[in-house]
């Protein structure tokens, strides 16, 4: 096999540390917060500092333990969706 699929297999994308998906998730949500919040209640930053770090080093452990979990949400994205039953029964039946 060639060396850069075995790279990209064993080595997923990382963001400052962390699992590129949820870090992009996580800064993309409390970052409009933080600025928004500073805009309208002029509250100190550094509470979304604190706020965004704990989380930030929250997402590192998971990372560390399941350092595929970007890869797992996308998957979960494109298969997640709801099915036409062809019989009247419960549950999804996948038949065309």
């Amino acid at each position: 096999m060639r060396e850069p699929i075995l790279k990209a297999v064993a080595n997923p994308p990382k963001i400052l540390w962390g699992p590129y998906l949820p870090v992009l998730l996580n800064l993309g949500l409390q970052f409009p917060m933080m600025f928004g919040a500073l805009a309208m209640f002029e509250i100190n930053p550094l509470v979304f500092v604190a706020t965004i770090i704990s989380c930030h080093s929250a997402i590192i452990l998971w990372g560390a333990k399941e350092p595929h979990i970007s890869n797992m949400i996308q998957a979960f994205g494109t298969t997640y969706r709801s099915t036409n039953n062809l019989y009247k029964e419960k549950g999804n039946k996948f038949a065309p």
